[in-house]
């Protein structure tokens, strides 16, 4: 079962566009992803924030439509032998976006343990999406 968080924010797609695909930007209210490029066929790895790297990342973007969709794989190789699908859509709505982020797969992740539950995907996008680039955006 997918998990799917959708959220409407009053900016245009291109300040979202720019808040998921520019590393600086990314850096203040998502991950430290060293080297990321929006681009198919681009690798990027990445820990979650605090000094116990204890989880690594490493996805593959799959598809980009600028300024509408960021389609990546979501892999943590140390934990699981599972992949997920992880995809952002920006859907232009006047003078607003909204959001919809759609994690797939994830039951493919449970050989990684408890951790991996998607209990706690829901909660870490619900966090993300709905307080971190929300705070971040100021809207």
């Amino acid at each position: 079962m997918p998990i799917i968080i959708e959220q409407k924010f009053g900016v245009p797609a291109v300040t979202i566009w720019k808040a998921i695909t520019d590393p600086e930007a990314m850096k203040q209210w998502y991950f430290t992803i060293p080297g990321f490029k929006a681009e198919e066929g681009a690798v990027f790895e990445f820990y979650e924030p605090g000094e116990e790297c204890q989880y690594l990342h490493r996805c593959t973007i799959t598809r980009v439509v600028p300024m509408k969709l960021l389609q990546h794989t979501w892999t943590h190789p140390n934990h699981s032998k599972g992949s997920s699908l992880l995809t952002w859509e920006l859907i232009p709505e006047g003078d607003n976006t909204i959001i919809r982020l759609t994690h797939e797969g994830i039951e493919n992740l449970a050989d990684g343990g408890s951790a991996f539950a998607p209990e706690n995907y829901q909660e870490g996008w619900n966090q993300i999406v709905g307080e971190a680039l929300r705070n971040y955006l100021r809207v």
